[in-house]
């Protein structure tokens, strides 16, 4: 792992700022806004994706003034690699789904293949509604048709890091949305 620690210091010290912190906040502030209007009434069952979504989850929960739920997933098709494989279920929720809205919160859509398979289990489980918000949208083309409901901001394809997401399982907790120089 020491090779990743050395070789994640020298991205973080090459990347190019994408988003700074202020627009996060700004995006966060958005976002909580428009999923109180949605479903601030509706008793929602919240479900952070980790491990991604564990930044912005702390981030915007705080923001969402209404009473809800709270509980955690893990799946993953990624791991500590930079490209995606076979989904990996490693936690399912420990709550009840059937008959609730439920808010999914990740940090990014990428090809939307683990937020499609997630939602299509939360439907399978018996949810009333599923809704998703992502602190980071890529712009690009998609295998599905999958798009979240609430996103705070939309950046170039290209291979990022911080607010919960990673380099080869570091830099999750850079305080700003980076782009690997040349990925």
């Amino acid at each position: 792992m020491s090779d990743y620690l050395e070789e994640s210091q020298q991205v973080l010290k090459e990347a190019d700022l994408l988003c700074s912190q202020a627009q996060i906040e700004a995006a966060l502030d958005r976002m909580a806004e428009q999923i109180k209007d949605k479903i601030g009434t509706q008793n929602p069952l919240v479900l952070c994706v980790m491990t991604g979504g564990v930044i912005p989850a702390g981030m915007l929960l705080p923001r969402l003034d209404f009473p809800l739920n709270l509980d955690y997933i893990h799946a993953t098709r990624y791991g500590h690699k930079t490209t995606g494989g076979e989904l990996n279920w490693i936690v399912k929720p420990s709550q009840p789904l059937k008959d609730r809205v439920v808010l999914l919160i990740d940090d990014i859509l990428d090809e939307g293949l683990t937020l499609e398979a997630i939602i299509h289990d939360c439907k399978s489980a018996g949810a009333k509604a599923v809704y998703s918000a992502v602190l980071v949208e890529k712009i690009r083309p998609r295998p599905t048709a999958i798009r979240a409901d609430f996103v705070g901001v939309e950046v170039e394809d290209r291979y990022l890091f911080g607010y919960g997401m990673d380099y080869k399982g570091y830099l999750r907790n850079a305080a700003g949305i980076y782009a690997v120089k040349g990925m």
